[in-house]
């Protein structure tokens, strides 16, 4: 590839590949591809249809949630393209594309166009050009639900090169989505793990100790209160020479920094934490905010900070993820509170070993798992943000 001098950049993109000099040429959507709508399925859906409905929610969420239909109403081809004409103020479907991969399997829904590219248009070029567009989000005002018309996105104007620069940048987007995909799928694949085991290293419920056991440890588990195994901490502090971690910063369900906090510096009072101390998101109902602490700083917001004792850090924090936990701690039956009840949190009891060693055994165990996950997680975040830039600099 080659970048493109400042001066040119007006009719070609940042960074092109090499061969090709050509300025790119305006075009509207209804000269470089047809439009039709798609068609209500509502009374057609089926719990195990043969096709699948393409609707605004299989599009957002790049066909992981699925509704099936008996029925073809508005069949999709090979190589066309499903874009979303509505969503919510501020949504994340409106304008997001779906390449159909395959014939005869995809059912076309309504609010849902169809644009099938003409020989001249690659459809992964078109694909990648297309998806939430600056052009399209410019009709949601954040108030009212956008809806699309067929006119707005037919007259939609953008630069396209040659039928064979197209095919290039094309080839380079798939090839780089499904790096992503693989990548997704197995970071997917790692949570259905952790889940699992989960489910087996803790005791189910009545059980005295768990179906999956690391050798070596034979007897029964033991019934503690949480707060038999941590002390909830309350000394506060505005030190601003200390990172503030607020309740957003924290990928819920994850255990993991959203973001680097490490710059993160103001004068607002919270709790003092430091490493392996528990940062615990108390809002309800899931209760998916925690953090195992490696740094020291200040919780603000919505945090209760844990400290372990007469117990393992890692071992508590794997606990307060496990199926057993999660479900008594999330019991909101007789309050409406959106905040979870300290004292009845506290009071509530848990299986736990009474070996230190199989604790620690336990802990260390999901920390590399957590930690091979995380990995996995900077590696999808880095590709994601590479894609965004070759995006940006490889189109006009």
């Amino acid at each position: 590839m080659a970048k493109i001098d400042d001066s040119v950049k007006k009719k070609v993109p940042e960074l092109r590949f090499k061969g090709f000099t050509d300025d790119w040429k305006e075009r509207k959507l209804i000269e470089v591809a047809d439009y039709r709508n798609g068609k209500a399925h509502e009374k057609d859906i089926s719990e195990a249809g043969d096709y699948i409905v393409v609707n605004s929610k299989f599009v957002s969420t790049n066909g992981l949630v699925k509704k099936y239909s008996d029925e073809m109403i508005a069949p999709l081809s090979k190589n066309e393209i499903a874009f979303v004409l509505s969503d919510v103020p501020n949504g994340r479907a409106i304008a997001r594309t779906f390449l159909i991969s395959e014939e005869n399997k995809y059912s076309l829904n309504q609010r849902i166009a169809g644009i099938t590219p003409h020989a001249d248009t690659n459809s992964y070029f078109l694909h990648s050009l297309m998806n939430r567009n600056h052009y399209f989000l410019r009709f949601d005002d954040g108030v009212s639900q956008t809806n699309l018309s067929k006119k707005e996105v037919e007259k939609w104007v953008e630069l396209y090169p040659s039928y064979g620069e197209q095919q290039k940048i094309g080839s380079f987007f798939k090839e780089l989505d499904d790096t992503i995909a693989l990548h997704q799928r197995k970071l997917d694949l790692l949570k259905e793990q952790k889940k699992g085991y989960l489910q087996k290293i803790f005791p189910k419920n009545g059980a005295k100790v768990p179906e999956l056991r690391f050798g070596g440890f034979a007897d029964d588990w033991e019934e503690r209160k949480l707060s038999d195994i941590v002390s909830r901490l309350s000394k506060s502090s505005n030190n601003s020479e200390l990172p503030r971690v607020e309740f957003e910063d924290i990928v819920s369900g994850e255990g993991r920094l959203n973001k680097d906090v490490s710059h993160k510096f103001d004068d607002r009072k919270g709790i003092l934490f430091s490493s392996q101390n528990i940062l615990y998101g108390k809002l309800r109902p899931y209760l998916k905010n925690w953090l195992l602490a490696d740094f020291k700083g200040i919780a603000l917001g919505d945090f209760w900070v844990f400290k372990s004792i007469n117990s393992d850090p890692k071992f508590v924090y794997s606990l307060i993820q496990s199926n057993h936990y999660q479900k008594v701690a999330n019991d909101t039956s007789g309050t409406k509170m959106p905040r979870s009840d300290w004292k009845k949190v506290s009071s509530t009891e848990f299986q736990i070993p009474s070996s230190l060693e199989e604790q620690k055994k336990i802990g260390s165990f999901f920390k590399k798992l957590d930690d091979t996950i995380a990995l996995h997680q900077r590696k999808l975040d880095l590709l994601k943000e590479q894609k965004k830039g070759f995006l940006q600099k490889m189109f006009v």
